[in-house]
């Protein structure tokens, strides 16, 4: 019966989504951008490291389809390889974060007292620091690298994901059926993440969602001021970075990066407004 509760649950969710026109077309291109990711060795035509300086600054052809940098690499092949390492960096560290955050939101909402006061207040403190300011700095002290991108984005993106599980625990703790496996004997650790846990999640789906998109505009901005992804690995930040001093010389090295960023972006900003959509009943009668 859960289950049968469960999929009846999802296909309502599903119902409204598909009718945010939207949401549908932002999932199609973040599902096409996950191919692409995933078959980049299949489809990139060159090498994204090989040079070729008698080729370098060619405009879009039909041998380069969107062109070639300053040493010849083909910038089609170099945008695919940079669709891994963007999607890797937004979900590994929203995965992180959203791991600090429900577990900091969980443990505070259901003990309340001071247990919440000292969690809540570690998350104003985070919270008063500019964020992106504070990832430029510790990656800075570190050293650029795609995996302390990952870990210091995750590390300093878990607050909203905390203050919203813990309003959601709030809630539910008082609920019967917490009240009747308090009741059983049943331990906290078992109430927390097997009862009250997964009727708390529909707001971190669209947190996480939301957060992906966040995470890959970080990263693009630390790789724009050298502080990302380190060349020769392409990443979309190092390329539009490498082609901020050939703007007026070759557009195409800062248009077609800053449009998959753009495109990827919104496309997960669209399918996070719709998941929120679809979720709370309370907004579901305005589509």
């Amino acid at each position: 019966m859960k289950g049968n509760g469960t999929t009846s649950q999802l296909k309502l969710v599903w119902k409204y989504f598909k009718r945010n026109r939207l949401a549908i077309g932002g999932l199609a291109i973040i599902i096409v951008i996950f191919f692409v990711a995933g078959t980049a060795p299949l489809l990139a035509p060159y090498d994204p490291g090989k040079t070729e300086v008698s080729l370098k600054l060619k405009p879009p052809s039909l041998k380069h389809f969107l062109g070639t940098d300053q040493l010849g690499r083909d910038v089609f092949s170099r945008m695919l390889y940079g669709s891994r390492i963007s999607l890797s960096v937004g979900f590994v560290a929203v995965g992180i974060s959203i791991f600090i955050g429900v577990l900091v939101g969980a443990i505070a909402g259901y003990y309340g007292r001071w247990v919440d006061s000292l969690l809540m207040r570690l998350v104003d403190v985070m919270f008063c620091f500019p964020t992106f300011f504070l990832i430029l700095t510790v990656v800075a002290l570190l050293g650029p690298s795609i995996f302390n991108i990952m870990v210091v984005i995750g590390l300093t993106s878990w607050m909203g994901t905390a203050r919203f599980v813990r309003a959601e625990f709030l809630s539910l703790r008082e609920r019967d059926f917490v009240q009747a496996a308090r009741a059983l004997g049943v331990n906290d650790r078992r109430i927390i993440f097997r009862h009250i846990l997964p009727n708390a999640l529909a707001p971190v789906f669209v947190t996480a969602t939301l957060d992906v998109a966040t995470a890959i505009l970080v990263e693009a901005g630390l790789s724009f001021l050298g502080f990302g992804v380190q060349p020769p690995a392409p990443s979309w930040g190092n390329i539009l970075t490498e082609g901020r001093t050939y703007i007026f010389d070759a557009w195409w090295l800062t248009v077609f990066p800053g449009l998959a960023i753009l495109l990827t972006v919104l496309s997960f900003n669209l399918v996070g407004e719709g998941l929120r959509d679809s979720l709370d009943p309370r907004l579901r009668g305005r589509r």
